[in-house]
Protein backbone atom coordinates (compact mmCIF):
# COMPACT_ATOMS: atom_id res chain seq x y z
CA UNK A 1 0.00 0.00 0.00
CA UNK A 2 0.91 3.86 -0.85
CA UNK A 3 0.56 7.07 1.45
CA UNK A 4 0.42 10.30 -0.65
CA UNK A 5 1.27 13.44 0.93
CA UNK A 6 1.02 16.83 -0.66
CA UNK A 7 1.97 19.94 0.74
CA UNK A 8 -0.04 23.14 -0.31
CA UNK A 9 1.32 26.96 0.80
CA UNK A 10 3.44 29.22 0.16
CA UNK A 11 6.56 27.27 -1.28
CA UNK A 12 4.65 23.90 -1.46
CA UNK A 13 7.29 22.58 -3.42
CA UNK A 14 9.69 23.22 -1.14
CA UNK A 15 8.05 21.61 2.34
CA UNK A 16 7.70 18.73 0.18
CA UNK A 17 10.86 18.60 -0.29
CA UNK A 18 11.87 19.16 3.21
CA UNK A 19 9.34 16.19 4.28
CA UNK A 20 11.04 13.94 2.03
CA UNK A 21 14.19 15.17 3.53
CA UNK A 22 12.59 14.41 7.15
CA UNK A 23 11.39 10.86 6.32
CA UNK A 24 14.56 9.55 4.68
CA UNK A 25 16.30 9.80 8.31
CA UNK A 26 13.87 7.36 9.67
CA UNK A 27 15.68 4.39 9.26
CA UNK A 28 11.89 1.84 9.47
CA UNK A 29 11.66 4.00 6.30
CA UNK A 30 14.49 3.82 3.68
CA UNK A 31 13.84 2.85 0.69
CA UNK A 32 9.93 3.29 0.91
CA UNK A 33 9.81 7.18 -0.65
CA UNK A 34 9.80 8.30 -4.10
CA UNK A 35 8.57 11.89 -5.71
CA UNK A 36 5.51 11.98 -8.13
CA UNK A 37 4.42 14.49 -10.24
CA UNK A 38 3.35 14.94 -13.27
CA UNK A 39 5.10 14.24 -16.98
CA UNK A 40 6.85 16.87 -18.31
CA UNK A 41 5.80 18.31 -21.58
CA UNK A 42 7.47 18.34 -25.18
CA UNK A 43 10.14 20.60 -24.88
CA UNK A 44 10.36 20.80 -20.83
CA UNK A 45 13.18 19.43 -18.88
CA UNK A 46 10.78 18.32 -16.32
CA UNK A 47 8.37 19.04 -13.57
CA UNK A 48 8.05 19.88 -10.03
CA UNK A 49 7.33 17.10 -7.77
CA UNK A 50 3.43 17.34 -6.72
CA UNK A 51 3.60 14.85 -4.08
CA UNK A 52 5.41 12.16 -1.96
CA UNK A 53 4.56 8.83 -2.42
CA UNK A 54 5.16 6.38 0.58
CA UNK A 55 5.77 2.70 0.26
CA UNK A 56 4.10 1.13 3.56
CA UNK A 57 3.39 -2.55 4.52
CA UNK A 58 2.99 -3.25 8.31
CA UNK A 59 1.18 -1.47 11.13
CA UNK A 60 5.29 -0.66 12.29
CA UNK A 61 5.61 1.33 9.25
CA UNK A 62 2.53 2.97 9.66
CA UNK A 63 3.38 3.80 13.05
CA UNK A 64 6.69 5.62 12.25
CA UNK A 65 5.16 7.74 9.79
CA UNK A 66 2.80 8.84 11.48
CA UNK A 67 5.40 9.49 14.87
CA UNK A 68 7.61 11.67 11.94
CA UNK A 69 4.84 13.69 10.41
CA UNK A 70 3.95 14.77 13.57
CA UNK A 71 7.57 15.72 14.96
CA UNK A 72 7.55 17.71 11.14
CA UNK A 73 4.33 19.33 11.27
CA UNK A 74 5.09 20.52 14.86
CA UNK A 75 8.61 21.72 14.09
CA UNK A 76 6.44 23.90 11.42
CA UNK A 77 4.15 25.35 14.19
CA UNK A 78 2.44 28.52 13.35
CA UNK A 79 3.90 28.21 9.77
CA UNK A 80 2.14 28.60 6.64
CA UNK A 81 2.13 25.03 5.01
CA UNK A 82 -0.66 22.67 5.19
CA UNK A 83 -0.19 19.22 4.42
CA UNK A 84 -2.59 16.39 2.63
CA UNK A 85 -2.62 12.85 3.28
CA UNK A 86 -4.26 10.15 1.52
CA UNK A 87 -3.78 6.40 2.36
CA UNK A 88 -6.72 5.17 0.30
CA UNK A 89 -9.70 6.84 -1.46
CA UNK A 90 -11.63 6.63 1.03
CA UNK A 91 -9.21 8.26 3.97
CA UNK A 92 -7.68 11.85 3.07
CA UNK A 93 -7.32 14.56 5.60
CA UNK A 94 -5.74 18.09 5.68
CA UNK A 95 -3.35 19.06 8.46
CA UNK A 96 -2.71 22.87 8.65
CA UNK A 97 0.34 23.77 10.67
CA UNK A 98 -0.73 27.14 11.70
CA UNK A 99 -3.44 25.43 13.56
CA UNK A 100 -1.68 22.46 14.63
CA UNK A 101 -2.72 20.70 18.06
CA UNK A 102 -0.55 17.83 19.42
CA UNK A 103 -3.14 15.84 20.30
CA UNK A 104 -5.37 16.66 17.33
CA UNK A 105 -2.78 16.09 14.67
CA UNK A 106 -2.54 12.43 15.90
CA UNK A 107 -6.56 11.68 15.41
CA UNK A 108 -6.22 12.95 12.12
CA UNK A 109 -2.73 11.42 11.33
CA UNK A 110 -4.38 8.61 12.41
CA UNK A 111 -7.67 8.75 10.54
CA UNK A 112 -5.61 9.51 7.08
CA UNK A 113 -3.53 5.80 8.15
CA UNK A 114 -6.05 4.24 9.51
CA UNK A 115 -4.06 2.96 12.25
CA UNK A 116 -5.32 3.21 16.08
CA UNK A 117 -1.46 2.89 17.58
CA UNK A 118 -0.67 6.04 15.22
CA UNK A 119 1.39 8.28 17.21
CA UNK A 120 2.14 6.20 20.50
Amino acid sequence: MEVRISCDGRDGAVELESLGDWLRGEPALAGRLRLSGPSPGEGELGAVADALIVAVGSGGTLSVLAASLKAWLTQLRGSDVRIRIQHDAERMVEIDAKRIDGDRVDALIRQALGSRGAGK
